[in-house]
């Protein structure tokens, strides 16, 4: 059995060109590559510059991943933003890890149990959803600490487990110094998908471990992906290992 994510900095459902606010478009990118699940970052939820829209609500209604979880990260004069999963199937034990470091940006990463129904039974996948500072320090002890949080450092070795979202880490030095220590394998080589138009810098990554092997990773490149966000999406496809 394989699956597909997704993970999509969807930078409020602005353009990152013509910085007009049109949600369609990240719908439309979404929908194009048929995630099972998708990871999404800077995600609004009832702020004036996306119309006070919930927009994982509308991201779940249409798109078709009806089960979601949401973390709001930023508390804004009015409104939040944060983190989403969305998936076709069961979310359960979802958590919110505070990834902070004062005086910085407030951060995150949101956690849930993922399960798949899989040939008369179900498997589970721990997801770790992560938007991570912009300063390399701050980047290293972000990782550390969610490495440490409880409900990652149980896990055992071989439980699937995947850790993606927008890393802002162009040279890849979470993978090579801390998570490749720890038993991660990255998704594949880094993939441009910043900035939208005319990708120049690879900050959006996916990282796993357990019984899971990846098939494929690519970044959308559709017309809309280009224009809807300021990011392209990244996609990978996963299968099993173990039946």
């Amino acid at each position: 059995m394989h699956f597909r994510l997704l993970s999509y900095n969807i930078h409020k459902g602005i353009g990152g060109v013509d910085r007009k606010y049109d949600l369609g478009r990240i719908i439309e990118t979404i929908r194009s590559y048929e995630p099972d699940v998708a990871f999404l970052q800077e995600v609004d939820d009832g702020v004036p510059r996306s119309r006070r829209h919930q927009q994982v609500e509308v991201l779940a209604a249409e798109t078709g991943l009806s089960c979601y979880a949401f973390q709001r990260t930023v508390s804004l004069r009015e409104g939040h933003y944060g983190n989403a999963i969305l998936s076709r199937y069961p979310l359960d034990d979802t958590v919110e890890v505070d990834l902070t470091l004062r005086p910085k940006k407030r951060r995150g990463a949101l956690i849930a149990r993922w399960r798949l129904p899989a040939g008369g039974h179900t498997k589970t996948i721990v997801l770790a959803n992560v938007h991570l500072g912009l300063a390399g320090f701050e980047r290293r002890v972000q990782m550390r600490r969610l490495l440490r949080a409880r409900h990652l450092a149980s896990l055992r070795t071989r439980t699937p487990l995947v850790i993606a979202g927008d890393y802002n880490d162009v040279w890849d030095t979470l993978g090579r110094r801390i998570l490749v220590g720890e038993g991660f394998q990255a998704s594949g080589p880094a993939i441009r998908t910043f900035p939208a138009a005319m990708p120049l810098r690879p900050l959006d990554r996916a990282y796993f471990r357990g019984d899971l092997r990846v098939v494929r990773t690519f970044a959308g490149h559709t017309q809309i992906a280009r224009r809807a966000s300021d990011h392209l999406p990244l996609v990978v496809e996963f299968e099993f290992t173990r039946k």
